[in-house]
């Protein structure tokens, strides 16, 4: 059986894990500050709206106005894409997420039916799992969102803030249950700062066992995956 593969936007990403991510699977964008986390999901919605897979952006930690000013810099008019009804941004606090999965979908659902939203970014599922205690209850909790999108038929980016020097601390509570696991790093090499990203894990999928080199330029998100940073 063929898998279906939905791009990811990032140049040269797709062609390192076979054409993109599974279709209505979830993957997570791991990294410490500055990382691009947030760039790499709204590049992964703004492809989407170019192939007429309209998009949700649901943050926790961001201003609305802030962002589209932050994306118009990248070319991205996300208030052109909300007038065309291709893009829906929301600020959600943690909470009302939480009372989202309590009502099975509520506003969120109704908002994915209208516009037939086909991805959804969550913009850091970090401040979520704070509301749990304990890394059962997280467990439950993300299993409980992760079954939402996929009811929903949607393709998602949760993106998580990192704070550790290795970037490798993520809740297993979502380490074991999303279908991908991608790290975004921000480091000093020599006294000068580069970027890179990382595959960890992506199931089903041949992944490249490398550290590749990534850039931010006032297009986006990059990769080249012939240059291979060592940190």
């Amino acid at each position: 059986m063929m898998i279906r593969r939905i791009s990811t936007g990032i140049p040269n990403l797709d062609g390192l894990i076979e054409g993109g991510f599974k279709k209505n699977s979830i993957n997570l964008v791991a990294g410490g500050p500055g990382t691009g986390k947030t760039i790499f999901g709204m590049q992964f919605i703004i492809d989407g709206i170019k192939k007429n897979e309209p998009g949700i952006y649901m943050t926790f930690e961001e201003r609305k106005e802030k962002v589209y000013e932050d994306m118009l810099k990248l070319g991205w008019d996300l208030a052109e894409y909300e007038k065309q009804g291709k893009f829906v941004f929301l600020e959600y606090t943690p909470e009302q997420v939480k009372k989202v999965l309590t009502e099975g979908g509520g506003i969120v659902e109704s908002v994915i039916e209208k516009i037939k939203a086909k991805r959804i970014v969550i913009d850091s599922i970090t401040s979520f799992s704070l509301l749990y205690e304990d890394e059962l209850t997280k467990k439950e909790a993300a299993l409980a969102l992760f079954e939402l999108i996929n009811k929903w038929n949607c393709t998602g980016v949760l993106t998580s803030q990192d704070e550790s020097k290795d970037g490798h601390t993520i809740s297993t509570a979502l380490e074991f249950e999303t279908d991908s696991i991608i790290l975004l790093y921000h480091f000093k090499q020599k006294g000068i700062r580069k970027r890179a990203i990382e595959i960890l894990k992506m199931r089903g999928t041949r992944i490249p066992e490398k550290t590749i080199d990534l850039e931010i330029s006032d297009k986006g998100i990059r990769i080249d995956p012939k240059k291979v940073d060592v940190f």
